[in-house]
């Protein structure tokens, strides 16, 4: 089994920055990529961005590309979601996921773990 942790979330004003830390654990794993996935009130999770662990190549959903970096530290199997110039509409609950095998990293049905959860609500 794989623990996924997410840390990082708060309040912050429009424009503001943060940091989110998803940190797996558990008996012996591979991974092949890890996501970050978020889902606003009332709305479907939607994709934010990927890693493949083995490379790092990175995706990102349109909407955030070049405002959020999403990073790995495989020695501590940790990804990070630099989330930088922040605004209103990215107010939702921010989940990391890990998918084991190889997958369609934007799609979330095909990832194995996914962690509880951080709140992200930006202020106008």
């Amino acid at each position: 089994q794989v623990q996924l942790v997410e840390s990082g979330g708060g309040l912050v004003q429009a424009g503001d920055s943060l940091r989110l830390s998803c940190a797996a654990s558990g008996r012996a794993f591979t991974t092949y990529a890890m996501g970050w996935f978020r889902q606003a009130p009332e709305k479907e999770r939607e994709f934010v961005a990927a890693i493949i662990w083995s490379g790092s190549i990175t995706y990102y959903q349109d909407s955030v590309r070049g405002r959020f970096t999403i990073s790995r530290d495989d020695t501590k199997n940790t990804v990070y979601l630099q989330l930088d110039s922040l605004k209103p509409e990215d107010t939702a609950v921010y989940y990391c996921a890990l998918g084991s095998t190889i997958i369609p990293v934007t799609h979330s049905d095909y990832y194995d773990y996914w962690g509880q959860g951080t709140q992200v609500t930006v202020s106008s």
